[in-house]
């Protein structure tokens, strides 16, 4: 089976879904609201690479099986983080999409076995710049998996760290039109880690709309407060819907829709 890509002329994909897959309830409630939302992608973690050894780390293969359940139940395509060669060939038999997060952007040697996994049926690859990366940096990494034969990569801006305590990270929002200036795959903007805090999401989010964002994604949990990771940037389902009225006004503004 060949993938299509995550973007087509004239569209915005929204990629949403928790931090992380917790149980099926969590995750079957998610998935229903962003099929009645007419959404077309789920998100969540499976394998969490944290930075504290005694955080939560994710359910596994465990975690896998559950988005491809609810996928599958509500016709969305799923994306998950892949952290280890070990992994590759098992996550490939779940799902849709593989992100390969920033502190994975500079892991030559994953990004390698990635390429060369999904050569032949070109699956979509989420590739996320490091948090310390020039975009420089960050275009050549992005040369290991389109070596390795799938050119369906789509570039993601998730922030960068700097003297700034204000936010999670610093949103470089001039990324966006600089990688369509200088590169031919498109950019997500991942606006949920720079900010840290969900009340700075929308305004981000409507930036990376207007700055020209090919994909956005937005951390959404049934239930914030109980979240097993990152639960202070992740939305409420009511609170991303409002959001999502408001994006698409905007995405058609610029001659886009939401998908």
């Amino acid at each position: 089976m060949t993938y299509v890509p995550y973007h087509k002329q004239g569209t915005i994909t929204m990629l949403a879904g928790p931090c992380s897959i917790e149980d099926p309830e969590q995750m079957e409630e998610v998935a229903s609201a962003l099929e009645r939302m007419g959404l077309s992608w789920i998100r969540g973690g499976a394998f969490k690479p944290r930075s504290s050894p005694y955080s939560f780390q994710g359910l596994g293969e465990e975690g896998l099986r559950i988005i491809k359940e609810v996928g599958t139940a509500h016709h969305l395509g799923t994306l998950v983080e892949v952290v280890d060669t070990a992994h590759v060939d098992m996550m490939l038999d779940y799902v849709d999409a593989l992100q390969i997060g920033t502190r994975n952007m500079a892991n030559f040697e994953l990004l390698k076995a990635v390429g060369y996994a999904t050569a032949a049926n070109h699956k979509p690859i989420l590739f996320k710049r490091g948090m310390a990366s020039t975009i420089d940096e960050w275009l050549t990494a992005a040369e290991y998996l389109t070596m390795g034969g799938n050119p369906n990569i789509m570039l993601c801006e998730r922030g960068l760290r700097t003297f700034e305590t204000s936010t999670r990270f610093t949103l470089d929002i001039a990324a966006v039109p600089v990688i369509h200036k200088r590169s031919l795959l498109p950019i997500c903007v991942d606006v949920s880690h720079p900010a840290g805090q969900v009340d700075l999401v929308p305004a981000l989010a409507k930036a990376a709309v207007a700055a020209g964002a090919d994909a956005l994604m937005i951390e959404v949990h049934p239930n914030p407060a109980q979240a097993k990771s990152d639960g202070p940037q992740q939305l409420t389902i009511s609170q991303f819907e409002e959001l999502l009225v408001q994006l698409r006004a905007i995405a058609a503004a610029v001659g886009k829709t939401i998908v």
